[in-house]
């Protein structure tokens, strides 16, 4: 018996008929899905000190199971003491299995550990059925050891959908479980 994710199994066995009856889709093909979860960190301080880069690199690893993308710069900027090539971020796409489960520790665990979480913000749509938010300290996910923790910093998260509007995103990332504030887009 092969392994499967529990959003996974949830998307096809009910949030596809959900969708479906609520926007009017005719074909399953029409059907919004999360096509993958970006996860990115900007380190300009990294420039000075080489210990963050290290450091980020192995609490991605820890938190998404997959090994992440160093971001390098691309010009050199001499008042912030930059060259090109330097590395100043990393990054983590996840797509498939991993994503699901990414998107399953989130909702259940992290989220909910955020400080004075009243639910997730609804002005991160981008208007392309996109959702972005950003996360002030990486303590929130269970991986991560606080004793460890070489300096406290935050993330940014991007939820790519294949929905052509905001309203749908909206509606499948609610039925995927995440808490948003109100029920309403603001614009």
């Amino acid at each position: 018996m092969a392994y499967e994710v529990r959003l996974q199994k949830e998307f096809q066995e009910n949030i596809i008929p959900a969708l479906k009856q609520k926007f009017g889709y005719q074909n399953v093909m029409e059907v919004p899905r999360l096509e993958k979860i970006v996860i990115n960190r900007g380190l300009g301080a990294a420039v000075s000190d080489k210990k963050l880069i290290d450091q980020a690199l192995e609490e991605f690893a820890l938190i998404t199971g997959q090994k992440p993308v160093v971001a390098k710069s691309r010009y050199d900027i001499s008042n912030f003491k930059l060259r090109k090539g330097m590395p100043i971020g990393c990054m983590v796409t996840l797509r498939r299995e991993r994503m699901y489960e990414f998107l399953d520790r989130f909702v259940n665990v992290a989220a909910p550990r955020m400080r004075d979480f009243r639910g997730l913000p609804t002005n991160g749509f981008d208007g392309r059925g996109n959702y972005s938010l950003g996360i002030k300290e990486q303590i929130i996910f269970p991986e991560i050891d606080v004793d460890k923790i070489y300096k406290i910093a935050g993330m940014d998260v991007t939820f790519v959908t294949s929905a052509k509007t905001d309203e749908e995103a909206m509606e499948l990332l609610r039925l995927f479980g995440l808490p948003f504030k109100g029920n309403t887009i603001l614009v």
